[in-house]
């Protein structure tokens, strides 16, 4: 079987659609966002052919794409859509797969199912990532326990942002789970240089499929 890899996040635009590419890249595997809300600028899945590395087709298409930039029960049914969840499944493809959801953990897909929901049907293994930043220490341990409530596997968490090393080990000492690295803010962003900090930042023996 494909490894699949689900990446989540505590919150929105924490970095989550960077991670997910330099991991793909990394990986040398495929990317999916099942749902897209909010088509104007780029795209998050334009967002990871620009900056994986990825060869043409590795980049799938979207099950949903949503024109507003709000949670995709709402900009779905400002569009017309009904969003069904029957549908969100993936084949079976020749290589790992990064799947990135949309924001956090409780946002809905429609007024009756949550991402976690989804989640929590797949049991694909998860990588939470993780701001560094005020406020995280909370959003982060409530998410994994949302997660392990459920029983959704854990791989551990990917920080994003400038080190603060007294929060991410205070997270780690509380939850347990395993800190698979760090991914600092990149300035520029390119390609190469999100490779690079996805070497320096991540041991791949941790993350299945990457060793």
């Amino acid at each position: 079987m494909t490894k699949r890899i689900v990446i989540t996040g505590t919150d929105t635009g924490i970095g989550k659609t960077v991670f997910s590419a330099g991991l793909a890249g990394l990986l040398d595997g495929f990317y999916w966002k099942p749902v897209q809300s909010g088509l104007d600028g780029e795209t998050d899945s334009e967002v990871v052919e620009r900056l994986a590395g990825l060869p043409k087709g590795r980049v799938l298409p979207e099950g949903y794409r949503l024109k507003e930039p709000l949670s995709p029960h709402r900009s779905a049914e400002l569009d017309g859509v009904a969003i069904d969840v029957a549908e969100l499944s993936l084949p079976d493809l020749p290589g790992p797969i990064v799947i990135e959801g949309a924001g956090g953990l409780m946002v809905p897909l429609n007024r009756r199912t949550k991402f976690i929901d989804i989640f929590a049907q797949w049991r694909m293994p998860v990588i939470l990532c993780a701001r560094t930043t005020l406020g995280t220490i909370n959003h982060t341990l409530l998410s994994i326990e949302a997660l392990r409530a459920r029983s959704i596997p854990l791989i551990g968490i990917a920080f994003i942002g400038d080190e603060v090393a007294d929060t991410q080990r205070t997270i780690v000492e509380f939850s347990g789970a395993r800190q698979l690295g760090r991914l600092p803010h990149i300035d520029p962003l390119t390609s190469e240089t999100l490779r690079d900090a996805m070497v320096a930042g991540f041991d791949l023996a941790l993350i299945p499929g990457g060793e």
